[in-house]
């Protein structure tokens, strides 16, 4: 019999090996069952299905955009962190803080550069991801509430670089921040012009609770700092766990009904041995693919699919490679823009928003309340209800796969590029309302600008669209593409042709030089 001693020893000497076994519950991913144990028995890795139908490994299915957003949000929590351990969140301290970063801290320049990059690809690869699930009709049944989820996520996407953008606390910062605050506060623009009593000026109010204060000072430094840094984080974080945990329970990304395919000979699993069509399809599989079970989610036999090991996963990290491999050599090639200190007495002259703000500060230059309030408002809001209010059939996750819907998106496109146009060459050329009718009441400067009757128009061509279809999904689609034209001229007048005073400029050269 062994002493205590011996025992003590040998338990020494397996500990790497009971150590292993207590952490890993499965052997190494061998087979189609191990595979589905690597999965399931992991925390990281549970919220993937054990299985994958091959149509979601297709780069043109989803362009990998939703992987990219996930690897983008990865690189600026570790960016983050590391940012956090310089920054002093404090008006007499950030901006130097940050110089430091920039010329003191190594490689605290490529930090910076590489964090500002992955926000700004965040913002628009969130927008592309958007659109790739509307034109696919991802969002059809069971999948309206993820649409939903995902709508949060982007606007949760833009309150992170709203206020990480006051952060650096230069210039840029302050006065962009500055526009915002004074959109918050718009409300007071309509009570003004209605003539109601101080008691219903809420835009004092919402630009309190917004800055903690009446201007942007050291209150809206360490709000927007905690915001950043830690609510911002766990609300997205909690809201993209159930994004992602729905398109699983939903059955994976969306794809065509058909034929189960052959893509998965060879690769551990049974092929199909004879084409199914989907109606016969009924069987999904529960744990670790071996419990049957019933559901109009999947319709997918497991002779159809792939293990998760290591074929999505696999593609997973080369998709998260590659967009490191983007942000560091954007980081690498650009700086992160560091203006003067802050200096509420020196206002700058253009002062903009970051890039994907510039549309709604072209509307805003019209009507603050109408531009940055009340049409944000209703295109979010319309957005989030498309899944509620287009019931139609349609084939789910297929590229405009609705009868003359490539039409209808062309002549949107158009449409939507032309009234944009319009928007702008017009009150540029010949002037607005104030300019044509002096005596105008400024309710009416605040209801009928550009903005509104922009929005009025694209909101009529959907309706066209849809009585002279009679489809939902068509008028959707006329909407939708109208609001992402819109979107992406506006920004382009906002970015490249408003110089000081917001005024228009063919180029930057043309701009006063006093």
């Amino acid at each position: 019999m062994a002493s205590g001693l011996e025992t003590f020893i040998a338990n020494v000497k397996a500990l790497p090996r009971t150590f292993r076994e207590s952490a890993v519950r499965h052997g190494a991913p061998t087979s189609d069952r191990t595979r589905s144990q690597a999965v399931f028995g992991n925390l990281f890795l549970h919220i993937h299905a054990t299985r994958t139908h091959p149509h979601s490994l297709k780069l043109t299915s989803t362009w990998a955009l939703g992987v990219s957003l996930v690897s983008q949000y990865a690189i600026l929590l570790a960016t983050g962190v590391l940012l956090m351990v310089y920054y002093k969140p404090s008006i007499e301290t950030a901006y130097d803080s940050i110089k430091d970063l920039h010329y003191v801290v190594p490689t605290g320049r490529y930090i910076r550069n590489i964090h500002r990059w992955a926000a700004h690809m965040m913002v628009a690869t969130c927008i592309l991801h958007m659109a790739r699930v509307f034109y696919t009709a991802s969002y059809k049944p069971p999948r309206e509430f993820n649409w939903v989820m995902g709508m949060f996520l982007f606007v949760m996407t833009l309150l992170f670089s709203f206020t990480g953008y006051l952060l650096p606390w230069d210039q840029l910062a302050y006065w962009a921040i500055t526009i915002g605050a004074n959109i918050a506060a718009s409300p007071n623009e309509l009570a003004e012009a209605l003539g109601l009593p101080k008691a219903f000026y809420l835009g004092d109010l919402i630009k309190e609770v917004l800055l903690g204060g009446s201007t942007v000072g050291q209150e809206a430094l360490i709000r927007f700092y905690v915001l950043h840094i830690a609510v911002l984080p766990l609300v997205f974080t909690a809201g993209l766990g159930v994004h992602m945990w729905r398109i699983r329970k939903d059955g994976g990304i969306a794809r065509p009904d058909g034929n189960p395919t052959a893509a998965s000979k060879g690769v551990g699993s049974m092929a199909p041995q004879k084409a199914t069509t989907s109606s016969e399809l009924t069987k999904t599989y529960g744990l670790m693919a071996v419990v049957p079970d019933k559901s109009a989610h999947t319709g997918q036999h497991t002779d159809e699919t792939v293990p998760t090991w290591p074929y999505l996963f696999r593609a997973e990290l080369l998709v998260f490679m590659v967009t490191l491999v983007i942000c560091v050599m954007l980081g690498l090639l650009f700086d992160a823009p560091l203006t003067e200190l802050a200096n509420p007495n020196v206002p700058e002259n253009p002062a903009k928003a970051p890039w994907y703000f510039l549309g709604l500060q072209e509307l805003v230059s019209y009507s603050a309340f109408v531009g940055g309030v009340v049409i944000p408002t209703i295109v979010i809001l319309g957005l989030a209800l498309i899944p509620y209010l287009d019931r139609e059939p349609d084939p789910p996750g297929k590229w405009f796969g609705w009868a003359h819907e490539k039409y209808v998106g062309r002549a949107s496109l158009v449409y939507g590029a032309v009234a944009a146009i319009l928007s702008v060459a017009i009150p540029v050329r010949f002037g607005w309302l104030r300019n044509w009718f002096p005596e105008i009441p400024q309710i009416a400067i605040i209801l009928i600008n550009p903005g509104s009757l922009l929005t009025i128009a694209y909101a009529l061509w959907s309706l066209f669209i849809l009585k002279r279809t009679g489809s939902t999904r068509l008028g959707a689609v006329a909407l939708f593409t109208c609001f992402l034209v819109g979107f992406v001229i506006l920004t382009y007048v906002g970015t490249y042709l408003r110089g000081p005073n917001w005024d228009f400029y063919w180029s930057r050269s043309q701009w006063p030089t006093h």
